[in-house]
């Protein structure tokens, strides 16, 4: 096993709330001694909500606090700021003493732009990494190099140039001694304290966090080769119930796609198609 390339290292999570089959932790923690974890409740993006009931943040929160649990869990912890990441995120990295940043490309390109600046005029590397998606867009172009602009074209392509490399899980688990907690205590905060509410999440019954996401994968992985027949009826449980789960990571595309391409059939590419 080569020798990592830093002392201390800093994984920025943003819409990839979980701790395996995650690009930047694992590369984080395989490049480096040791490594902390942080979130930031971006005031730049929450001060735009006019609703302070809103699903989304009490569903991010409720996300965010579960995998503090799961990390403490592992010997680490999960600093948890609100502010503006674009500051929050070099101040922190400076405090720790760290050598790099990792995160997941989030598609913000000015905030990891002002992140990568700011952490470059204090000496810090700044490492985004593929993760949300499993082709990025130039990844899959048509035959003269360019974007495709129809997407059923767009679609086979894609589908084409999926095999197993692109949906392979990224080995955390295997170096997670290498999680450490931060030299302060890490409070996580009250939905309150970010401004906003309860709504009425729970009785939607929808299951938050990683644990909510592996329940519904589970449920939906009995009846994915009925999905192309079953979805467009809503007295029928055809969908998966888990694009909030996509949009805010806490399952990986590349496990659901991975089942997807491991069963087969007409179900199965249905969902896949809608993957991309």
């Amino acid at each position: 096993m080569p020798e990592p390339r830093y002392e201390k290292s800093l994984v920025w999570f943003r819409r990839d709330l979980r701790d395996y089959a995650h690009a930047a932790l694992y590369h984080a923690l395989k490049s480096s001694c040791r490594v902390y974890c942080a979130f930031v409740f971006d005031t730049e993006i929450l001060d735009r909500l006019a609703d302070k009931a809103d699903r989304r943040v009490e569903f991010i929160w409720e996300s965010v606090r579960e995998l503090q649990s799961t990390l403490r869990g592992n010997a680490g912890d999960f600093i948890v700021r609100h502010g503006a990441a674009r500051s929050e995120i070099p101040a922190l990295a400076q405090q720790l003493g760290v050598q790099a940043v990792f995160c997941n490309r989030d598609y913000e390109p000015a905030r990891d732009a002002a992140v990568a600046e700011a952490l470059a005029a204090q000496g810090i590397a700044f490492h985004p990494f593929k993760d949300q998606v499993i082709f990025n867009c130039d990844e899959v172009l048509t035959q003269t190099g360019k974007p495709f602009g129809v997407f059923t074209p767009y679609k086979n392509a894609w589908l084409r140039k999926l095999e197993p490399f692109y949906l392979t899980a990224y080995p955390v688990e295997h170096y997670l001694d290498r999680l450490i907690t931060p030299p302060f205590p890490c409070h996580m905060l009250a939905l309150e304290d970010l401004g906003f509410q309860r709504t009425n999440l729970s009785a939607l019954k929808l299951p938050t966090g990683m644990s909510g996401a592996a329940r519904l994968f589970e449920d939906f992985w009995q009846r994915m080769e009925r999905y192309a027949e079953a979805r467009d009826f809503p007295a029928v449980k055809g969908p998966s119930y888990l694009s909030v789960h996509l949009r805010f990571g806490t399952i990986s595309i590349r496990q659901l796609a991975r089942a997807a391409w491991e069963l087969g059939g007409r179900g199965a590419e249905t969902w896949l198609s809608e993957l991309i």
